[in-house]
């Protein structure tokens, strides 16, 4: 349960995220007001992920996930540059997660 809790939290702040993009720096209402409640819920969801999860694990999963993601949706849809060195960087950033994880989630 406690990685379903987690994965709501990346995709909350993802959405937040993807949000705060379309909010024209918090000029535009309902993308500023998703923007500002995706990130309440990302951040309630990931403090009671932190209840029976390490922090640096719960951490390194919801920040390094969200990030390639979002760096996905960027070049996929919003029409930024999708360069091979961006490309390794979301690898990079996986392989970290994948590195930090590797001494379990305790």
């Amino acid at each position: 349960m406690v990685y379903v809790t987690l994965a709501c939290a990346i995709l909350s702040e993802i959405l937040a995220t993807t949000a705060m993009k379309y909010s024209d720096g918090f000029s535009r209402l309902w993308p500023s007001l998703a923007t500002a409640l995706g990130y309440l819920l990302a951040f309630a969801l990931l403090a009671q992920t932190l209840k029976s999860m390490s922090v640096g694990t719960a951490y390194a999963i919801w920040s390094g996930a969200g990030t390639a993601v979002i760096a996905m949706i960027g070049m996929v849809f919003l029409g930024e540059s999708a360069s091979a060195l961006k490309l390794l960087g979301v690898l990079l950033v996986i392989a970290g997660v994948v590195v930090l994880n590797l001494d379990g989630a305790h």
